[in-house]
């Protein structure tokens, strides 16, 4: 009881935020109950002066806190949760807080590295970015005699407590809505509050985010366009991360660009081919590439920091990918069609051909409009509306994919506004279709299947042996009974004896029900 006042009381507060922000004023009255109309009626009279201006959620959660902030940002690639409107309201909003002390961020990192700050830099200076989990600070390490620069990742001081007890609000909301409302159980709220859950756990773990740094690193070992900096583990722990400083120009830097003549309808190529590649080839990709996390070295290769959000795709996902974007390219949609069931995503009950017919519906108009007018995002989100039509349940990957694309896309036709999507993408999805697809993706498949067999087929003998041990048992089993000892008779009994008391308590229950409809029909 008292945790829920608890809760009720911060979650008041929040909804008082709310008010003041305006949030209320964008959800339509005919949609809630009479009721909820009321409420809202007088949580506008309370709205601030100027609220109806910008983007009032996002203020509202920036007001809020981390927890706040992180919540909007992960229900912004969760539009089917939150409608599409308000999805595209979150994507403006901008994880920025003022920074901690200076003191607090040496004395963690002196606690977390178990040394003084100066033993383990040479220099550590003020805060360079502030956010709601950590912040950023420049310093310098000295290697074989010579000054390096390094970024170092900070947490910042109890940011932990202070998730899980909004995580707890956010928690006990869901369950309330999903124990009263089948809309609720349909969006599985409990769900969606547990994968963001796990999504800030990892990113409280800064160990984990160069992890995430080294396995992309690993990936993009030979790509041209793209690399990662590297990590200092010797200077990496729990809440402290460690790695190398970049120089380059950021990509939302466009007074820079401009002076430096940078190719940037190159720029543009490099950003939607390096994605693909990470989503095709790697199945791993950077979920949070806006220009502000993307520099541009010297040897022109684009870098990306702030890998606390990454998005993963399994085989059938890739070639899912694929195979519907080659499919839209050669406006083959009985093959995209196909796709949607080999993968399972559409149930078997429904027709290919009709679902080839809704997909044709997105597709076809696509090749009446020049290429510059024509997004791979928005196709994408359109593709997941349809298969909602035809019981596709919602596939958590795929929406990330398709919101960073949304980005990633933006970003490239800053660039170059008559980027053709299509025309850059087509050699990566080939490419991926032909190794993976193609005869050599076949013989590889072949022989990871007999790999295998063969790892089945070691196991036989242990698992035939398991099997004869069962059968001798059951075979004495049947020879000589099944004997049961005293006290489990006795604990047998007990048990009986309880349900026919419960049997007892349950009629009584019923029957004085039953009596009181009676009693309440003679009344009317």
């Amino acid at each position: 009881m008292i945790s829920a006042i608890t809760h009720i009381t911060r979650l008041a507060r929040a909804g008082f935020v709310f008010a003041r922000e305006g949030v209320f004023g964008v959800i339509d009255p005919s949609l809630v109950p009479p009721p909820v109309q009321l409420l809202i009626k007088l949580a506008r009279l309370i709205e601030r002066p100027g609220a109806k201006v910008g983007p009032r959620l996002s203020r509202a959660l920036t007001r809020l806190g981390p927890a706040y902030l992180k919540l909007g940002q992960f229900l912004a690639t969760r539009p089917d949760v939150v409608g599409v409107v308000m999805a595209r309201d979150l994507e403006n909003l901008q994880d920025r807080l003022p920074p901690f002390a200076q003191k607090e961020a040496e004395a963690a990192v002196a606690q977390s590295l178990d040394r003084p700050v100066s033993k383990a830099f040479a220099t550590f200076g003020p805060s360079v970015a502030a956010a709601s989990i950590a912040q950023v600070h420049r310093g310098e390490v000295i290697r074989d005699g010579t000054r390096q620069a390094v970024a170092i990742k900070v947490l910042r001081p109890n940011v932990g407590s202070r998730f899980r007890r909004d995580l707890g609000d956010f928690f006990f909301v869901a369950r309330k809505a999903e124990a009263h409302s089948a809309e609720a159980r349909r969006l599985r709220l409990i769900e969606v509050i547990n994968t963001m859950s796990r999504s800030v756990a990892m990113e409280m773990d800064l160990r984990l985010e160069a992890a995430a740094m080294s396995e992309m690193a690993e990936n993009t070992r030979d790509d041209p366009d793209f690399r990662v900096p590297v990590v200092d583990w010797d200077r990496t722990t729990h809440n402290v991360l460690t790695m190398e400083w970049i120089d380059g120009i950021a990509l939302n830097d466009h007074a820079r660009l401009a002076q430096s003549q940078v190719d940037l309808p190159d720029l543009g190529r490099k950003m939607i081919q390096s994605f693909l590649r990470h989503a095709l080839r790697d199945g791993f990709f950077h979920a949070d590439m806006h220009p502000g996390n993307l520099f541009l070295d010297d040897a022109g290769r684009l870098v990306a920091v702030d890998f606390g959000i990454m998005g993963r795709l399994g085989q059938k996902e890739r070639r899912f990918l694929a195979e519907i974007l080659l499919g839209f390219i050669t406006r083959d949609y009985r093959r995209v069609a196909e796709v949607h069931f080999e993968a399972g995503y559409v149930p078997g009950h429904h027709s290919v051909e009709n679902f080839a017919q809704a997909i044709r519906a997105i597709g076809e108009p696509i090749h009446n409009r020049t290429a510059e007018e024509i997004s791979m995002a928005k196709l994408l989100s359109l593709l997941l509306e349809v298969t909602g039509l035809f019981d596709m349940q919602t596939r958590p990957e795929l929406i990330l994919l398709q919101k960073t694309m949304v980005v990633v896309e933006g970003v490239a036709r800053g660039f170059d506004p008559r980027l053709d999507i299509w025309k850059v993408a087509d050699p990566v999805v080939r490419e991926w279709i032909e190794r993976n697809l193609g005869p050599v993706g076949r013989i590889q498949g072949a022989m990871a299947g007999a790999g295998e067999l063969g790892r089945v087929a070691a196991s036989l003998p242990t698992l035939a042996s398991r099997v004869v041990a069962v059968l001798e048992h059951m075979e004495k089993m049947a020879r000589e009974g099944v004997t049961l000892s005293p006290e489990t008779i006795a604990a047998f009994s007990r048990a009986e004896a309880r349900k026919d008391r419960w049997r007892t308590v349950a009629l009584w229950i019923i029957a004085l029900t039953f009596i009181g409809i009676l009693l309440a029909v003679r009344q009317l």
